[in-house]
């Protein structure tokens, strides 16, 4: 917020907008479900992925107490029961992670069946592997039909209680019509068991091109051990992926059980932290943690707010300042009013814009979401040519051969890890910004931040700490200084913008009595008029004046040379005549020089946008190293300057904190609101900087930029291990090497590249900013 009055609010008083966060719910406005399947639930219009009927537009919000799930693939799944996705068949997850971790109730059902598999698929392995290596006879005269009836005991229960869930998973992805690695598994499973079942009921049903050695081998074994090795896949990817809430349960887990409420007659209690009500009075002792949004009654003391800044210096808190819950007091006593409690506390908001960050799509999804479209059928296929490849041109027995080769393709191709690559680094992309006090509204501005090569700064609360204070007041001749001040602060006592605060506080310092003002009116980036005893006052810029006729030229030099210095000036006129000026001045962050020079080491073009005047504007980029600067830019105009870079091919983003900001910020490709800025501001935004640190702009970026190549990785490797897998499971190097992939290494290997991706994403958790 700018400006010789520039910001829009101005003027009359304006009730400041609290944007509540977002509740957990089953349909918000803007979404769109399914009339047929109303669980399905997206951000935007479409078609059903299990129907196929166009996508509806749910008209209100219908809040729900239920725990609800969804996938960490496609978020627009939605259920109130654990389950599996109906597009990919991964299991769902909570929608909204609890500050105690709790036993996922999939994972405890795939480690019951892995340890149960894991018993009688050993067993199962070691009969095989020892009748290949010492023959038949090692079983002490155990005929083959006993053995392979044994080993149908052994392997019945692996596969159809143990791989039930993936045979069901595959199965709902042909009633879905939404192939998937559930879809490959349940088909190569379901073919090796079942030919070895008919092979042990009925084998003399098979011809010579099915035996060897005059006998059709089962596969039991091989069934078996698929099933067991990727129940143990699905262990370890769903114990990992329950590693990327680790940053949200960390959030939650600082909020502070109690709070220490001090009564109306002055007695002190500690009551739950539920039972705060906004107004109350809590004393906060040292080295206890703040327990909600408020403001500082009493003492002094600092506080240590790294939890959402990243900051490891404590701040200094006395009287009047702002206070955060779950931030930690150090070793002065607080007495303070809570402000805001429960879901309106800033920690409960970042809670919430980092779940809902983790659940969005960036927009390099698109790509594998289309690989994957085609890549089962594909699969399939292959698998197929391998049947028919193997069963022309195969040595004896060339069925058996084409039967292990095509079941080893089908094993080994994992759609899973392709569609794991992008949401895995998203989820921890935005946990770790939470920790550096940089909260990402979707992964699309996770996405887009790393393209930034322009960064437009508002001035006032962005560059400057956004608490002006009065410099100086000139008045002219037959004016004195405090009756220019006294009229100015009576007229603009009506208006809530920082300047005029700053005004109002100028005459209150000064113990000024402040008089009363009558047909107070605003003028949108000029100023404010109206009647103070009985005589028309105007407090403005140069545009105000000029509007309303009234002459300045004495008073043109003294404001350019005070606006040369960096001080905002503001003309004083009564009755049509003018009886003075003030300066006010901004100073500016402590950080700011530091995050811009940071920025213009990444390459990245700063702009300065600012309503006030081009002097004062100037001056202040004089001091910063700003080139390039926009001034006396009306608050409609700020968004039109935007428009302007993007047109000249730039990727823009633009931080601001004030209501006016709020059509730059979302104009530009990436909005980024400070955090101490207005609801609005941040609300618009894409990205928040809780501290309203510019330094935070690096951090994010950074973090993007780690973030992108992160996701390359995942998606190089995904596609890698594809293209060099399926052709060695179908044969390609056995007319070479004579190399063949057994199903069970394809079905170690297809484990091995899902929990790869997801332990590439997770090292972003510790990744240098």
């Amino acid at each position: 917020m700018d400006t010789n009055h520039s910001c829009c609010s101005h003027g009359g008083k304006h009730e400041k907008t609290v944007v509540a966060p977002r509740t957990v719910t089953a349909a918000l406005p803007g979404q769109y479900n399914c009339p047929m399947d109303p669980e399905i639930i997206t951000d935007r219009p479409g078609s059903c992925p299990k129907c196929g009927m166009a996508l509806e537009k749910i008209p209100s919000l219908t809040p729900i107490s239920r725990t609800e799930y969804t996938c960490p693939m496609h978020p627009e799944i939605v259920r109130d029961a654990p389950g599996s996705c109906p597009i990919c068949g991964m299991a769902l997850e909570r929608r909204v992670v609890r500050a105690q971790e709790e036993e996922n109730p999939e994972l405890a059902t795939m480690r019951r069946r892995l340890w149960v598999c894991a018993l009688l698929t050993a067993p199962l392995f070691i009969l095989e592997t020892g009748a290949m290596i010492a023959g038949a006879g090692w079983m002490g005269g155990l005929s083959r039909t006993a053995l392979v009836w044994l080993q149908l005991a052994l392997a019945t229960p692996v596969v159809l209680w143990g791989g039930a869930v993936f045979f069901k998973r595959g199965w709902d992805s042909i009633i879905n019509r939404s192939p998937n690695m559930f879809t490959l598994i349940a088909i190569g499973t379901g073919a090796a068991y079942g030919y070895s079942m008919l092979a042990a009921i009925a084998p003399s049903i098979f011809p010579d091109s099915f035996r060897h050695h005059g006998t059709v081998d089962v596969y039991f074994e091989a069934a078996a051990v698929i099933v067991t090795l990727v129940l143990l896949g699905q262990v370890l990817e769903l114990r990992a992926r329950s590693r990327t809430g680790a940053a949200i349960r960390a959030l939650l887990g600082l909020t502070p059980k109690t709070a220490r409420q001090i009564t109306d007659c002055g007695h002190e209690k500690d009551i739950p932290l539920d039972q705060v009500q906004i107004g109350d009075r809590l004393r906060v002792r040292p080295g206890e943690k703040i327990p909600v949004d408020g403001v500082v009654l009493e003492g002094s003391s600092s506080v240590d707010e790294s939890m959402i800044s990243g900051e490891a210096i404590p701040v200094e808190k006395t009287a009047g300042d702002a206070v955060v819950g779950a931030t930690i007091n150090g070793t002065g006593s607080l007495v303070m009013r809570a402000e805001r409690v429960g879901s309106e506390t800033l920690l409960a908001r970042i809670v919430q814009m980092v779940a809902d960050a983790q659940r969005s799509r960036a927009p390099i999804q698109k790509l594998a979401d289309v690989v994957a479209s085609y890549f089962v059928p594909a699969v399939v296929g292959i698998a197929l040519l391998t049947i028919v490849a193997w069963g022309l041109w195969g040595p004896e027995p060339r069925m058996a051969h084409a039967l292990v080769n095509a079941v080893a393709v089908l094993i080994i191709a994992c759609p899973c890890a392709l569609g794991l690559a992008t949401p895995m680094s998203v989820m921890v992309a935005a946990g770790r910004g939470a920790t550096l006090g940089v909260l990402f509204r979707n992964a699309e501005a996770i996405e887009t931040l790393q393209k930034v090569d322009t960064v437009v700064v508002d001035k006032t609360g962005t560059l400057t700490e956004g608490r002006p204070c009065l410099r100086e007041v000139i008045p002219l001749s037959g004016w004195t200084a405090n009756e220019v001040l006294r009229l100015a602060a009576g007229l603009e006592r009506g208006s809530e913008h920082p300047l005029a605060a700053a005004i109002v506080a100028g005459a209150e310092s000064q113990s000024i009595p402040i008089p009363g003002s009558d047909d107070f009116q605003s003028v949108s980036g000029k100023g404010i008029t109206g009647r103070i005893d009985g005589r028309v006052v105007v407090v403005g810029n140069r545009l105000l004046l000029a509007e309303k006729n009234i002459p300045t030229e004495g008073l043109e030099s003294l404001a350019a040379e005070l606006e040369h210095n960096g001080s905002t000036v503001m003309f004083v006129a009564v009755d049509a005549q003018a009886a003075g000026l003030l300066a006010v001045s901004d100073t500016v962050k402590e950080s700011t020089p530091t995050a811009l020079r940071a920025l213009q080491r990444e390459g990245i073009r700063v702009v300065m946008l600012t309503g006030d005047n081009e002097a004062t504007a100037r001056a202040v980029a004089r001091q910063l190293g700003i080139d390039d600067i926009f001034a006396g830019v009306l608050p409609d105009q700020k968004s039109e300057y935007v428009r302007k870079l993007q047109c000249e091919g730039r990727v823009v983003a633009m931080a601001g904190d004030g209501i006016n900001d709020a059509p730059a910020l979302a104009q530009a490709d990436v909005g980024i609101a400070m955090g101490t800025g207005t609801d609005v501001a941040m609300e618009t935004a894409s990205v928040t900087l809780v501290k309203g640190d510019l330094r935070g702009i690096v951090r994010a970026v950074h973090l993007s930029r780690a973030t992108m190549s992160n996701i390359r990785q995942n998606l190089f490797f995904a596609f890698v291990y594809n293209a060099v897998g399926v052709p060695i499971a179908a044969g390609l190097l056995y007319p070479f090497v004579g190399l063949l992939l057994s199903p069970m290494i394809a079905a170690a290997a297809m484990s091995f590249s899902s929990v790869s991706v997801i332990g590439n994403a997770l090292r972003l958790r510790h990744t240098a900013i």
